[in-house]
């Protein structure tokens, strides 16, 4: 039986496809156990460079399992909260541990990028998107709020008011609109994503470890800090990443003319 998320390893680089597709990958229990799971045990591998996110078959993820959902109507509305509440509190596990877990987060994502999956897709540090992808919020025809960080990385991702639209009014739109709304960086051919996935993956993977690392820090702590407080975060990793090889071989091969080749530290 093929497991419900797929973890590979090449090199550096950890991908996790999410293995639904039959099902658009919708978010079941399993499923949520196993981002959990693999999600902490690759924020502790310090062998991990970078962690590719991505869905099997045409579709990235449409959401929840609305299944699964429906197995929970016949129980009192007081049980239906204590149950969703306690299963949306678990799987915030999941999208806790890749904000910060230290090795960026690239999601690859095509077709359906729904509910869920645009909370996943938006916890990510970086998101490539083919032609194919679509978008869509979707909480507010099931008649539910956001889950997955969605009202917290939306704002601070495309602004207050078109966050209220995507949220409020549950609009679908493309990959172009995605990437002028800044919700990803790169739209590529559908023939193309994995290769252009795997190009901006090694980019990350081969880049100096530290200073990815904390650049990746400094971002996402920049909005809860004081200019003074970002400031001091600023000095102090730029002190610590000078302090390292990768420094002293980036310096060495720009005064060289060469490609630098960035170590392990």
């Amino acid at each position: 039986m093929n497991s419900i998320l797929l973890l590979d390893r090449d090199g550096a680089i950890a991908t996790l496809t999410l293995n639904r597709p039959a099902s658009l990958n919708a978010l079941d229990p399993e499923m949520i156990d196993a981002l959990i799971t693999h999600s902490a045990a690759l924020a502790a591998d310090d062998s991990v460079r970078c962690v590719i996110i991505k869905g099997a078959g045409r579709h990235f993820m449409a959401g929840g399992d609305i299944r699964s959902f429906g197995g929970q109507l016949a129980d009192a509305p007081n049980d239906r909260r204590s149950h969703f509440t306690a299963m949306v509190e678990h799987m915030h596990a999941a999208i806790e541990t890749l904000q910060r877990m230290p090795h960026p987060v690239l999601a690859s994502v095509q077709g359906a990028v729904a509910g869920f999956g645009l909370s996943l897709m938006c916890a990510c540090d970086l998101a490539i998107a083919s032609e194919s992808s679509y978008f869509t919020s979707a909480y507010r025809h099931l008649g539910l709020t956001p889950d997955g960080g969605l009202s917290y990385t939306l704002p601070r991702l495309i602004g207050l008011k078109k966050a209220m639209e995507i949220v409020l009014l549950g609009d679908r739109f493309d990959a172009i609109e995605a990437l002028r709304l800044g919700l990803v960086n790169r739209v590529v051919p559908e023939t193309e994503l994995d290769a252009a996935t795997r190009k901006l993956a090694m980019a990350l993977a081969t880049g100096p470890v530290l200073a990815i690392r904390n650049g990746k820090r400094l971002v996402n702590q920049s909005l809860s800090q004081s200019l003074s407080g970002q400031l001091q975060s600023e000095a102090e990793s730029f002190g610590a990443c000078a302090a390292t090889e990768d420094f002293a071989e980036g310096v060495s091969a720009f005064l060289d003319k060469r490609t630098p080749r960035f170590g392990d530290d």
